[in-house]
């Protein structure tokens, strides 16, 4: 683990980045967060003292959010590959986790129409499986609101 020290305003990561750090905070705040594109900016998470930051993206595929100073700050530096080696186990809960970082950051920056395509892409059979009304609660959107989106979906075919 290597120690750095980041002035305020910093950015560590960018989105679109190819990156495998993991920032762990000794002292001062980070933030990550992603700009959708309409150019609103959503933050992701805050990182105060002794929490960990980093984007969950998969190996080797572009992040999706930057990662900032909000303070002057003391940061360990390490690789998810290192963290890797020294528990393997952790591969399992950060793909996990990534799955989780798409699913709020498209809950943060989609609408209902694009929060439903993306949720057929991801589950393209579970519509068929569950009730609408679950599917409307994943989406956090009413069942009407669903049932419009569909219906607007079809409307295009």
């Amino acid at each position: 683990m290597k120690k750095i020290n980041v002035k305020k305003g910093d950015i560590l990561q960018r989105k679109g980045d190819i990156s495998t750090k993991i920032y762990i905070v000794e002292s001062g705040l980070l933030r990550s967060y992603t700009i959708d594109d309409k150019g609103k900016e959503h933050i992701y998470m805050f990182g105060p003292e002794n929490w960990l930051v980093t984007d969950n993206c998969a190996p080797n595929t572009p992040c999706q959010l930057f990662i900032d100073a909000l303070e002057n700050s003391i940061i360990n530096v390490t690789s998810k590959e290192e963290l890797l080696k020294e528990s393997p186990d952790l591969d399992s809960l950060l793909r996990r986790l990534n799955i989780m970082q798409n699913r709020i950051i498209m809950l943060m920056s989609s609408n209902a129409k694009e929060r439903y395509e993306h949720f057929i892409k991801t589950y393209p059979n579970i519509t068929q499986r569950v009730p609408l009304k679950l599917v409307a609660s994943y989406l956090g959107i009413t069942p009407e609101s669903l049932s419009r989106v569909r219906h607007e979906l079809t409307q295009k075919k």
